[in-house]
């Protein structure tokens, strides 16, 4: 009985042994199969790993643009000190110290508007054309008469206060642009001419504008009026009489009147830098003079003058293409007036006249003007019929004015302009043969509008101003081979003195319709 217990029991024994162990196999299978379940898959890992790279180039670029930050400060802090000792320009010492309010703590959120700042600060103590601490222009305003010398007087009025009132106005818009100034006085005290010219000479200026107020017998004389010496060689002085003249008279709403050139006017002939004088109004005509004595209108002329300043170191852009030549009377005529003005332009030339007039083609180059294709023949049946016409005809153009000029030039301009009533059918596929070719196509935004019959020459010029609209970057169309373009194009020209002139290259970029 015993035998059987004990066999049963180990029996029971075994058979409870392979139980548990076929058990324990299967919990094991379970937790391998959960832990399998659970894990966490790879790209969770690299993911990771990622954002934690990109935290850390974040946190880096943090640091490195406060640093860059407070460079800045550093730098601006310190040009303020060299601008301190200028004893004619505080106002710009004063803008520069003021730069530190903008405070670090813009680095937790606007940064971005801190840094702005900073820029704007640099920019209005370094004017972009004179970067370098010697070269921020220096401008002497020179507020006319003065003490006993009252000036004009009318109906107690006296030019004096006047015109003081007007420049102490234009010294601080000056300065808050960043320029520095120097006024011949700054009370009502008297200057003798030989000391205005002193000061200014001195000083090293680059500008003279003297500040003044006329009369005339005739009390319906009104406007303003700017004098010169077209005779001095030391600078453009036609030039900053032109914008300071253009610019007030825009400002105000007054007339325009001539512009003068006098030798006879010590201040303007005596100074070695740029020079002129501006009447701003006639105190002998009741309407204007009333105007003159209000702070409305003094700050209008004041906005103007300083407008006339600005566009003189920082001109626009305008860039004078002629197009159909070359056409040996007219054209050389066209090349004179430039060439007297120091200007280069873009001509568009066609073939065939390149092929009749090649010295004149060479002489365009050799000045200094880039050159652009126009076609071979300018017929716009024949040019535009298919897009096998216009290429065959560009390809004979090119060749010949290579031949002739030496010049393998990128620039081309259609016809009668990329859009026009011949190319709608052609336009697109030679459009996209030329850009594949590597040619580039010029269009305007402005034109003398001088492809007409007997064109008058004032009526070109408003033309010129009235498609211009004073845009930052101009594309002038004209036409060398039209008579009156060369005739009215040196008065043109002083239509514009708020524009620098600049020939077109293939790094320009274009303007297309």
């Amino acid at each position: 009985m015993s035998i059987f217990i004990l066999e049963r029991g180990a029996s029971d024994y075994m058979y409870d042994s392979a139980q548990h162990s076929s058990n324990w196999k299967k919990r094991r299978k379970r937790r391998q199969e959960k832990l399998w379940e659970d894990r966490v898959p790879i790209w969770h890992y690299v993911l990771n790993a990622l954002l934690i790279l990109l935290l850390m180039g974040m946190v880096l670029t943090a640091l490195l643009e406060y640093i860059d930050y407070v460079g800045s400060l550093e730098q601006l802090e310190a040009k303020a000190g060299q601008l301190a000792f200028f004893e004619t320009a505080p106002e710009i010492a004063a803008s520069a110290a003021m730069a530190p309010a903008v405070t670090v703590a813009a680095a937790s959120g606007s940064d971005k508007e801190a840094k702005t700042d900073i820029a704007e600060a640099f920019a209005v103590m370094e004017n972009s054309a004179y970067t370098a601490l010697g070269e921020i222009p220096l401008i002497v305003i020179d507020a006319g008469h003065g003490g006993e010398d009252s000036g004009c007087l009318w109906n107690g009025v006296m030019e004096k206060e006047v015109n003081l009132a007007i420049a102490k106005l234009v010294k601080e818009k000056l300065t808050g642009l960043g320029y520095r100034v120097v006024m011949t006085r700054e009370d009502d005290s008297y200057v003798t001419l030989a000391d205005r010219v002193r000061i200014a000479n001195e000083s090293g200026a680059d500008l003279y504008i003297s500040i003044h107020q006329n009369a005339y017998e005739d009390v319906r004389a009104e406007g303003i009026e700017v004098w010169y010496n077209e005779d001095k060689s030391e600078g453009d002085d036609k030039r900053l009489a032109l914008l300071l003249g253009q610019q007030t008279v825009k400002a105000t709403g007054a007339k325009e009147r001539e512009f003068q050139s006098d030798s006879r006017m010590y201040g303007v002939i005596n100074t070695t830098m740029p020079a002129c004088l501006i009447e701003t109004g006639f105190l002998s005509n009741k309407a204007e003079r009333e105007k003159l004595v209000t702070a409305q209108y003094q700050e209008q002329i004041a906005q103007g003058i300083t407008q006339g300043v600005s566009y003189y170191f920082e001109p626009k852009t305008m860039y004078l293409t002629f197009d159909d030549g070359p056409f040996r009377e007219n054209t050389l005529q066209v090349l004179s007036v430039l060439r007297e003005r120091n200007i280069k332009g873009t001509f568009f030339l066609v073939g065939e006249y390149v092929e009749k007039n090649p010295d004149i083609a060479r002489q365009i180059v050799e000045e200094g003007h880039t050159i652009g294709i126009h076609c071979y023949r300018h017929d716009y049946h024949e040019l535009y019929a298919g897009v096998d016409s216009y290429l065959a005809d560009f390809e004979k153009a090119r060749q010949i004015i290579f031949e002739v000029t030496g010049v393998e030039t990128r620039m081309f301009r259609f016809p009668g302009g990329s859009i026009n009533d011949f190319n709608r059918e052609t336009r697109d596929q030679i459009i996209q043969d030329m850009t594949e070719r590597g040619y580039i196509y010029y269009d305007w935004n402005a034109s003398l509008e001088d492809a007409v019959n007997n064109p008058k020459p004032e009526q070109l010029i408003a033309n010129a101003l009235d498609t211009a609209m004073g845009r930052k970057k101009v594309i002038l169309l004209a036409h060398d081979v039209v008579k009156t373009t060369g005739n009215c194009l040196d008065e043109l020209l002083d239509y514009f003195p708020e524009y620098r002139m600049l020939p077109l290259t293939e790094e320009v970029e274009p303007i297309q319709f």
